[in-house]
């Protein structure tokens, strides 16, 4: 009887050869791609807290300062699929570069802004810019370091990055606006990429699908409205409701564009997304605990911020140290989370990983109006935030292993749409889930704070039920796969 060789499950490899070690331009060419990351992910949050700030000086008002983020969200989820495939078709460096430009003169024109119509222009433009860089990043990064310990390596720096960027913008933005004034968040992103962007044309070569097919527009028409649609409808009722005749029009529309989006791409000659791409469980599984994670991590951190702020009037600066620690936990685990998936394997350590971040959530139940509160929340988010960073390497590795580099732009656009798109639309959702329990509390007689508390700890509830389910249903879904993969080479 002959001997099949099995391939290992992704994420489990044999001693790293020498040739995992990375070479010290492998390393400038991360330190670049990560950076990149890090400053889009930056861009979500660093805004948030300079709101009040931002309202006064420009003249908006309460109800507007919604757009202020909303329409950085809209085209940073909304054309992350359509850059991801033109960047395959027409250059990653290239593409990739005009991102990083459009991006920086966008917070240059955000940060001069002497009025709503200025600022709001550059917060579009800037997602836009997003939308080009973070596709293009993963891909050149998913090119540029071979499957296996090295891209294991280099998706673990990169998603901790990512998600470490969203905690420090909630912090460096309160910190700034403290001490520069609101536009300083906008001024620090211009900096930023001007260095990013001055240093990427020497590290970087161009890579492109080397049969460059046509771009399918229906396809790119009806998932970018769907995209626009359903994010705007989503950031729309954080702050007003879902029952804004708008938000009900914006959210079935998005529905029905998005359920036209399959039927196109079922019938397309070159579609947009591939179907069958999809129909790999590791592709779907991964990219379903990928924007679970995002979103409900992203979100804690927020409600996190309402809680020591509101509830315990904590102070910007100590709101920083809470999240600071769990930062440099967070950058530790994903350091450790390759280590980790070379032992474990990475299908066992995103469903544990996952598993552990729905614990961590759920003791934040545990959160009361006490000063004895904030160590509860200090322990409890990082070790969320541990595990989190488990869940962010290793759904990375499953949803673009066993691909071909041609396939890379369109698995990675995948990916990184579910960290996107996690992060706008967790948020919002969960927002809106905690502010109408509080107003329900206020209107039954609570006071502020016991209402604000009310309402977060349901928040935390849900999000802490979504990834316990989320955990079970890709543990089922994945061990399915391994099966179906064992049956197969068995009948070979």
């Amino acid at each position: 009887m002959p001997v099949i060789d099995t391939p290992a499950p992704a994420g489990t490899h044999p001693a790293a050869p020498a040739a995992a070690r990375m070479t010290t331009r492998s390393r400038l060419i991360l330190l670049l791609l990560c950076a990149a990351q890090f400053i889009v992910a930056l861009d979500f949050s660093v805004l948030n807290v300079a709101l009040p700030a931002l309202g006064t000086d420009l003249g908006m008002g309460q109800g507007d300062l919604q757009w202020a983020v909303t329409a950085f969200a809209l085209p940073a989820g909304g054309f992350l699929l359509l850059f991801g495939r033109i960047a395959d078709l027409y250059g990653r460096r290239r593409l990739f570069l005009s991102g990083l430009a459009l991006f920086t003169a966008a917070s240059v024109l955000a940060a001069l802004a002497q009025g709503p119509a200025a600022l709001l222009a550059g917060r579009a433009l800037q997602g836009l810019g997003a939308a080009v860089i973070v596709p293009t990043g993963m891909s050149l990064l998913t090119t540029t370091f071979a499957e296996g310990p090295q891209r294991e390596r280099a998706l673990g720096i990169s998603g901790t990055l990512l998600s470490m960027g969203f905690t420090i913008g909630m912090v460096l933005g309160g910190v700034l606006t403290d001490l520069l004034g609101w536009r300083s968040t906008m001024g620090v992103l211009a900096v930023a990429g001007t260095a990013v962007l001055v240093t990427a044309p020497v590290l970087l070569t161009e890579s492109r699908h080397p049969a460059r097919p046509r771009i399918d527009i229906p396809g790119a028409v009806t998932v970018t409205g769907g995209l626009l649609s359903v994010i705007y409808a989503l950031s729309t009722a954080a702050e007003q409701g879902f029952g804004r005749p708008d938000v009900v029009a914006a959210l079935v529309a998005g529905l029905v564009l998005l359920a036209l989006f399959v039927v196109v791409e079922s019938r397309a000659d070159q579609p947009l997304v591939s179907l069958p791409m999809l129909r790999r469980r590791s592709v779907a599984w991964g990219n379903l605990a990928g924007l679970t994670t995002f979103a409900m991590m992203s979100t804690v951190v927020f409600l996190l911020t309402l809680y020591l702020q509101e509830v315990l009037r904590l102070s910007a600066l100590w709101t920083g140290l809470v999240f600071g620690v769990q930062g440099v936990v967070s950058a530790v685990s994903g350091i450790v989370a390759p280590k980790v998936i070379a032992r474990l394997g990475a299908r066992n350590t995103l469903v544990t990983g996952l598993a552990l971040q729905a614990g961590g959530t759920a003791a934040l139940l545990g959160l009361g109006a006490g000063a004895g509160g904030v160590w509860l929340a200090l322990a409890a988010v990082t070790l969320a935030g541990l595990f989190h960073l488990w869940v962010i390497v290793s759904y990375g590795v499953i949803a673009t292993s066993g691909l071909a580099d041609t396939e890379q732009g369109l698995a990675t656009g995948l990916v990184t749409s579910s960290q996107q798109m996690g992060i706008t639309l967790g948020i919002p959702l969960l927002s809106a889930v905690a502010a109408a329990h509080s107003a329900a509390l206020r209107a039954a007689g609570g006071g502020f704070a016991d209402a604000t508390l009310g309402g977060i700890k349901l928040a935390l509830g849900v999000d802490a039920a979504v990834v316990a389910v989320v955990a079970v249903l890709v543990a089922t879904g994945l061990r399915a796969a391994g099966a179906a993969r064992r049956v197969r080479i068995a009948g070979n």
